[in-house]
C-alpha cells in the first residue's frame, strides 16, 4: 500500500534550490544531487538521517574501518556502482519491514496494537506542533476536537518524530502490557533525542552529510535497527543500545497508525501510542551531542548531554564545539561531540577550506516534560582548521565569542552601577531584559559573518588578523550604541550620585561618572586592538592639527 523504499514521501531541496519529492531510494542513490531534507518542523531533520538514512547506508556498506577508508568514500563523493547496488539489495532484502501499513509488521510500529477498551486518539497526538490533551501550543489556531488527517508522508515523518522526541509522562497501556495500571503507564521519559542537545555537521549535499555524521569503527559496534530485528511487542523494557544502529533507531513508543481511505485518498486519521523501550543510560559514544562534566567529588566527574538553551545563539557555546579532550578527573567543563571531534582528526584528509556547517537541533519541554513549549534550531559556519588546538581559527573563534559575552556582562554591570546612581535597584538577571542582551544580539549578524570569514581565509593569517581587528572595531562601535542608550536614559539629576551602604556596612556614593570610568576600563581590557587602534588614531589627529597634549587643570586655571 506504501512502502517506503519505492513511494516519494521525503522532500529534498536540489542543488538549484528546487524541492523534488523522491522515494528513500532514489534519496540514498542519488545523494550527492541533493542538499537538505525540506521538512515541516527542524527537528524532523536530525530524525530523518538517525532514523533512516544513516542505519540504512551502514546496514548496506557498514561504517569505516579506519580514517583511511572514510576519507576515499568521502573524496569520492557519490556512491559507487557497486555501492549503489548493495543499497538496492539491502533495502529489497527487507522490503517488508518498510511497509508501512503492513498487517503485521508495519514499519517502525507494532502490528495489532490496541489498548484493553480498543480505544484510538486522533492523529495530531503524533504532530508534536498540534494541540492534543495538555500539549496546547501557544496561539494554536486548532484545538483538540478538530480532526488532523495525515498523508501516508506526514505520517512516517510525526511517527519517526515521536520515537525521537515525543513528550513524557502518562501514556496509554497496551491491553497485554502486565505494567500499566488503569489503562496507562506512568514516569515515561521522553523520546532519546529530547534528553540531550543534537548536534549535526552539515556537508554541502546529501552525501557529504552522511559522511560526515558517519563515526568510524564504529564506537560501541554496529548493532541491529529495528527491521533486521523480530516486531517489537507492546510491552517495554529497559536496558543498553546494544550498538550504533539499536540507538539511531531506537523505538522509544509503541505506536500503530490507523489508515482510512477518504475523498482524497488515504489518510491517517487515528493513533494508538503506548509506552515503548526505555535507554537505561546514553552511552558514551552517542554521537550527535556534547557533553558536560560535572565534578561529585575531587577525583571524579559526572558526565552528561548538554542541552540547548532557548533564545541562546549557536555561537554562545562555540567554547563546547571546540573542546575536543574532556576535562581531567574531578573538574567541570565542556567536550565536544564524537563526530566533530572525528573531523578535527580527519581535517587533513579533507578539502582545503571545506564549507562545514554545525546545527544545533532541541526540544524545550514544560509541565514534567509532558507538553512542548519550544523548538530549538540554529547553524553556524565553521572551520574545519578550528578544530586544531591552538591554530589561529581555533585561538580566534574562542577569544570572539569569549569578547562577545565579557562586552554583555561588562555593559550589565554598568547598568546596575547606573541605577545604583539614580537609587534604584539592578535588574535581576533572570527577571527583565538586560542591556547585555541587546548588546549580544547587535553582535549576532557580526559574529556569523566573522565565523564565515575565517572558514573561508583558515589558512591566511594575515587576514585573519586583520579581521580580528575589523571585529574588535565594529564590536567596540555596536557596544557603545547600546552604553549611550543607557546615559540618556539617566534623570539630571543623577550626576551628582546616590550613597548606598555596602555589605560590610561601608558607605560609598555611587555616580554615574565613576561607573563610566570602570566601563571604560573594562571595555579596553576585553578588546585592547580595538582600544589602540582608537588611542593611535586620536594621536595622529593632534599630530595633524598640532594640538599639544592635554594638562592637568591646576589651581590658578
Amino acid at each position: 500500500m506504501f512502502n517506503l523504499i519505492d513511494e516519494r514521501w521525503l522532500v529534498l531541496r536540489g542543488r538549484d534550490g528546487e524541492s523534488v519529492e523522491v522515494s528513500l531510494l532514489e534519496a540514498l542513490l542519488d545523494a550527492e544531487r541533493y542538499e537538505e531534507p525540506v521538512v515541516d518542523l527542524p527537528t524532523q531533520t536530525p530524525v530523518l538521517f538517525r532514523q533512516l538514512f544513516l542505519p540504512v547506508m551502514v546496514a548496506a556498506l557498514g561504517a569505516p574501518a579506519n580514517e583511511h577508508e572514510w576519507a576515499d568514500r568521502f573524496g569520492a563523493g557519490y556512491f559507487s556502482s557497486t555501492e549503489r547496488k548493495k543499497i538496492s539489495d539491502y533495502l529489497d532484502k527487507h522490503r517488508d519491514r518498510f511497509e508501512l501499513f503492513h498487517p503485521r509488521t508495519p514499519f517502525a510500529q507494532v502490528g495489532g496494537l490496541r489498548t484493553a477498551k480498543d480505544e484510538t486518539k486522533g492523529a495530531a497526538l503524533l504532530v508534536a506542533t498540534a494541540a492534543t490533551g495538555n500539549n496546547v501550543p501557544l496561539f494554536s489556531a486548532r484545538s483538540e476536537a478538530d480532526p488532523l488527517p495525515l498523508t501516508p508522508a506526514k505520517a512516517v515523518h510525526w511517527l519517526l518524530h515521536a520515537h525521537c522526541w515525543d513528550t513524557a509522562a502518562i501514556k496509554t497501556g497496551a491491553a497485554n502490557d502486565p505494567k500499566a495500571k488503569a489503562g496507562k503507564t506512568t514516569g515515561n521519559p521522553t523520546g532519546p533525542l529530547g534528553q540531550l542537545g543534537v548536534v549535526m555537521p552539515i556537508g554541502t549535499n546529501l552525501y557529504e552529510t552522511l559522511m560526515l555524521n558517519l563515526p568510524i569503527g564504529p564506537p560501541g559496534g554496529r548493532g541491529q535497527p529495528h527491521w533486521e530485528r523480530d516486531p517489537a511487542n507492546s510491552t517495554w523494557d529497559t536496558f543498553d543500545p546494544p550498538g550504533l544502529l539499536d540507538l539511531w533507531t531506537w523505538q522509544s513508543r509503541r505506536i500503530r497508525l490507523i489508515p482510512q481511505q477518504t475523498p482524497d485518498g488515504i489518510r491517517v486519521t487515528r493513533v494508538v501510542v503506548c509506552a515503548g523501550d526505555r535507554i537505561r543510560s546514553l552511552p558514551e559514544w552517542e554521537p550527535h551531542t556534547t557533553w558536560n562534566f560535572r565534578k561529585i567529588s575531587k577525583k571524579a566527574s559526572e558526565r552528561k548531554p548538554r542541552r540547548h538553551q532557548p533564545g541562546k545563539a549557536i555561537w554562545r557555546g562555540l567554547d563546547a564545539f571546540l573542546t575536543l579532550e574532556p576535562p581531567h578527573q574531578g573538574e567541570n567543563g565542556p567536550e565536544t561531540s564524537l563526530l566533530l571531534r572525528q573531523i578535527g582528526d580527519l581535517q587533513d584528509r579533507m578539502p582545503e577550506g571545506y564549507p562545514l556547517r554545525v546545527a544545533t537541533f532541541g526540544m524545550v519541554y514544560g509541565n514534567q516534560s509532558a507538553v512542548v513549549e519550544d523548538v530549538i534550531h540554529d547553524a553556524m559556519p565553521l572551520a574545519v582548521a578550528a578544530l586544531k588546538p591552538g591554530s589561529l581559527p581555533y585561538d580566534m573563534l574562542l577569544d570572539i565569542t569569549r569578547q562577545a559575552e565579557e562586552l554583555a556582562q561588562a555593559v550589565n554591570r554598568l547598568s546596575d552601577d547606573l541605577r545604583k546612581a539614580t537609587g534604584a535597584d539592578p535588574i535581576p538577571w533572570d527577571k527583565g531584559q538586560r542591556p547585555g542582551e541587546r548588546v549580544l544580539h547587535a553582535l549576532d549578524p557580526l559574529v556569523r559573518r566573522v565565523l564565515l570569514g575565517v572558514r573561508r581565509e583558515a589558512d591566511d593569517h594575515k587576514r585573519l588578523e586583520a579581521g580580528q581587528l575589523a571585529w574588535e572595531k565594529v564590536a567596540w562601535t555596536k557596544t557603545w550604541q547600546i552604553v549611550d542608550t543607557l546615559f540618556a536614559a539617566l534623570p539630571a539629576g543623577s550626576f551628582l550620585g546616590r550613597k548606598t551602604t555596602q555589605d560590610n556596612g561601608t558607605t560609598v556614593t555611587c555616580r554615574p561618572g565613576a561607573a563610566d570610568e570602570q566601563f571604560r576600563r573594562r571595555l579596553t581590557a576585553i578588546l585592547p586592538r580595538a582600544a589602540e587602534f582608537h588611542r593611535q588614531a586620536a594621536k595622529d589627529r593632534r599630530a595633524v592639527h598640532q594640538d599639544p597634549e592635554p594638562q592637568p587643570l591646576t589651581a590658578g586655571a
